[in-house]
């Protein structure tokens, strides 16, 4: 399924509902920092955002060090955001939830 290129009024009402996303300078992309209490929980939270990247066919940009996972979303084909940027950020902050620091 081929997603259209989000306006910047409809990135700016889905980043609204959403805490802690931010927009790059660009509004070409959205990046969250998780914390964790270790390194097993990080890991843990990457493992079940990679089987939800993996289900959408959408895979994020990320880095670990220890307990802080960064996560930089959107995408490339379109050179932008599309629905599925936020629906991988919804299943990552459910993810990240069930961690919860």
């Amino acid at each position: 399924m081929k997603y259209e290129k989000l306006e910047r009024s409809a990135i700016a009402q889905s980043l609204s509902a959403m805490d802690g996303w931010t927009l790059n300078e660009t509004g070409t992309a959205i990046s969250k920092s998780f914390k964790f209490r270790n390194f097993v929980e990080a890991f843990g939270f990457m493992t079940e955002g990679a089987l939800a990247a993996e289900k959408l066919n959408h895979h994020p940009e990320w880095s670990n060090v220890y307990s802080r996972v960064e996560v930089t979303l959107n995408t490339h084909d379109v050179g932008g955001l599309t629905e599925l940027d936020f629906r991988l950020a919804a299943a990552m902050d459910k993810a990240a939830g069930r961690r919860a620091d």
